[in-house]
């Protein structure tokens, strides 16, 4: 008998809140742009892409293209999907601040000369 197998789709387990923002989370982490967008992607099938794309003003076939891997989505689009998936984007310390630029000391003023 052979072994029936079928492809893996994450859009099947996001069932819950928890679940999106766990996973949009952890793409986030990665810093690789396409990744994330292919996670916002992934979501927005598991919501239910037109109902995204209507949400969010964006028509479903650019919607595909913009959070394919490929795809390189416009902040804005990026921001319009996140609130259309009832989502918001948070931002925290990465860690170790880099230090801030020291402010260099004003160049002492010439005396006026005497004429």
């Amino acid at each position: 008998m052979a072994l029936k197998t079928k492809a893996f789709d994450p859009a099947d387990y996001l069932t819950s809140d928890t679940a999106v923002a766990t996973y949009l989370s952890e793409a986030m982490e990665t810093g690789d742009p396409a990744f994330i967008a292919d996670a916002l992607g992934v979501v927005a099938r598991a919501r239910g892409m037109t109902r995204v794309a209507r949400d969010a003003g964006v028509a479903r076939e650019s919607l595909y293209r913009a959070l394919d891997k490929s795809g390189n989505p416009e902040l804005a689009t990026v921001v319009r999907v996140i609130s259309a998936m009832g989502l918001r984007l948070d931002v925290k310390p990465a860690g170790k601040a880099p230090k801030p630029a020291k402010k260099r000391a004003p160049k002492p003023s010439k005396p006026p000369e005497a004429a």
